[in-house]
């Protein structure tokens, strides 16, 4: 699946690791800021929604299914000016019809800069 041209690229997200049970990706800050130069929130929810919803893609796929994100939240613990961040996606739950996956997003210093819980519904392939 080619990364080109999607948020992913747009935004410098790097993903270094994936599978159903684990999803792992770097984000640069720089870019990626709100207008007081701290990490936007909003970029964490996308390297969030981003690495959930590749961990639901991964599993569906062994349902011949697809996922779509339908809830996803975010607490941030703490601002970034700088460096990168990464992300780490888990599952809390891996169902026929749902997932939802933790992400854990810390800093250079291995500080937790936010903690999000993304839900993907599986469904038949709109293409198909």
């Amino acid at each position: 699946m080619s990364m080109e041209g999607t948020l992913l690229q747009t935004m410098g997200i790097v993903v270094t690791e994936a599978s159903a049970d684990r999803v792992v990706a770097t984000m640069p800050v720089k870019g990626n800021t709100q207008p007081y130069g701290l990490l936007h929130g909003g970029a964490s929810c996308v390297l969030a929604e981003s690495l959930g919803s590749i961990g639901s893609a991964l599993h569906a796929a062994t349902y011949g299914k697809v996922a779509v994100g339908v809830d996803i939240n975010a607490t941030h613990h703490r601002a970034v000016r700088d460096g990168v961040v990464t992300g780490v996606a888990t599952p809390i739950y891996l169902g026929r019809t749902t997932t939802s996956y933790e992400v854990v997003i810390t800093d250079d210093r291995d500080k937790r800069v936010c903690t999000a819980r993304i839900t993907c519904q599986l469904i038949q392939s709109p293409r198909s």
